[in-house]
């Protein structure tokens, strides 16, 4: 038990350091690991963990996912899916802002990123909605919140590195994040509207759409709907796997690129882009199992449990302090590093308390998703000052705070109602 709080110590402030994440879970785990059973054990467990990580057929998904993120974001899709939905609601008060939380749900079904969905639909619906004199707070609050639906709605990056670190189903934990994720979408739009009402200045109605412009806009998306219903409507039914459906997916997004004609020098910056993410997060997976590792060898685990029931607490009273620490460490940590560096404490826990792992997964992914947000180093916060460098950071904070308190509002009812999460994957896999 010593050695685990030893080790979550020392890679929590090499983290603080700004030690990349990769590196301090991998030295902290590695040399746990020797300091307990010696050089050679430690080197032969990093050795397999590096090979099997490599080569692992589930682990593929990664970068397949990847590349049809950036491609979809390449062939410039997040501009037609934004003007479809502001040819509906546009009129609306507050209907650009609703605008683009919709078309964030719908491009982070294709992307599966945070981070890239609130950079491409910020660049495309904070000029328009400064355009009609919507409040800086508003419009910067509302991309910043709908990015965070891109590690939530499937397919989901960050779902995948879940399901690989903590072997649970994938397509389960795809299904169960699709209804939280429509939560997600409704919550932000009442947020809009609640600040809307609070100011009507802060949202003005834009010129109502014909009939033919809202035709048009719909054509114009049927591509990515088209990929959405295949990855997910394949994983669903059973007809591919989830990695086959990542290579589907991605082939897909290719010809979807090429019909689009994008130039070769943008698709091989696609490549190298894909490239690049997928070496971080190969690096990312191979620190955390060490690290994993190292701390399943300690059974600090299995200590916490027998605390647990020695004492007599509740498995809701502990549910309750892992989602304390989540929210706490979300506001001084990046998504990832916040997952990959709890779970081989957490997770063990939780399943022997008689939790659902896919349930569990979700709820880890709201959290994060909430620390992403969550000042005062909400990752898409910065994200959101870099493409507005105009705006002060304490304008996009105080317009968050309704999303935050709708994103708590989510937690607590996936926390407490499980059904929500699990009605999909019951349906559909059991």
């Amino acid at each position: 038990m010593l050695f685990a709080l030893i080790g979550f110590g020392l890679a929590f402030g090499l983290i603080f350091l700004r030690v990349p994440i990769a590196i301090a879970l991998g030295i902290v785990g590695f040399g746990g690991f020797w300091l307990i059973n010696g050089q050679t054990p430690a080197l032969s467990m990093i050795a397999i963990t590096t090979t099997d990580s490599t080569m692992s057929y589930s682990l593929a998904v990664v970068p397949l996912f990847v590349l049809m993120g950036n491609l979809v974001a390449g062939a410039g899709i997040s501009a037609e899916l934004y003007r479809a939905a502001q040819v509906f609601i546009g009129h609306r008060r507050g209907g650009l802002a609703i605008a683009t939380i919709v078309s964030c749900g719908g491009f982070a079904a294709v992307c599966g990123s945070s981070i890239a969905t609130a950079v491409t639909m910020g660049k495309v619906s904070i000029p328009s909605m400064r355009s009609y004199g919507y409040s800086d707070s508003l419009s910067t609050a509302t991309v910043a919140a709908g990015g965070t639906l891109g590690i939530l709605i499937p397919p989901s990056i960050i779902m995948v590195i879940y399901g690989i670190a903590t072997e649970t189903h994938i397509g389960k934990l795809f299904a169960a994040g699709l209804l939280p994720g429509i939560i997600g979408v409704i919550g932000y739009s009442l947020a809009v509207r609640w600040v809307v009402w609070r100011d009507p200045k802060s949202a003005p109605p834009a010129e109502r759409s014909t009939r033919a412009e809202r035709i048009d806009a719909i054509k114009r998306i049927w591509t990515v709907a088209a990929l959405f219903l295949l990855v997910l409507g394949g994983i669903y039914g059973g007809w591919f796997t989830a990695t086959e459906a990542g290579g589907i997916g991605a082939a897909g997004a290719l010809g979807f690129a090429l019909m689009r004609r994008l130039p070769m020098a943008k698709l091989l910056e696609i490549f190298r882009d894909s490239a690049q993410t997928t070496a971080v997060l190969f690096a990312l997976i191979i620190g955390a199992t060490v690290f994993s590792e190292f701390i399943n060898y300690t059974g600090a685990h299995v200590a916490v449990l027998h605390l647990v029931r020695d004492e007599g607490l509740s498995p809701t009273m502990v549910m309750l302090v892992i989602v304390l620490v989540y929210v706490l460490l979300g506001c001084v940590l990046d998504s990832l590093g916040m997952m990959l560096l709890t779970l081989p404490m957490f997770f063990p826990i939780v399943v022997g308390l008689g939790f659902d792992p896919v349930w569990f997964g979700i709820l880890v992914v709201m959290l994060v998703e909430l620390g992403l947000i969550t000042p005062p180093i909400g990752m898409n916060l910065f994200i959101l000052r870099s493409i507005v460098p105009d705006v002060p950071l304490s304008t996009i904070i105080r317009g968050i705070l309704p999303f935050v308190i709708s994103d708590i509002i989510r937690v607590g009812l996936i926390g407490f109602f499980p059904v929500i999460a699990l009605f999909l994957p019951g349906l559909f896999f059991d």
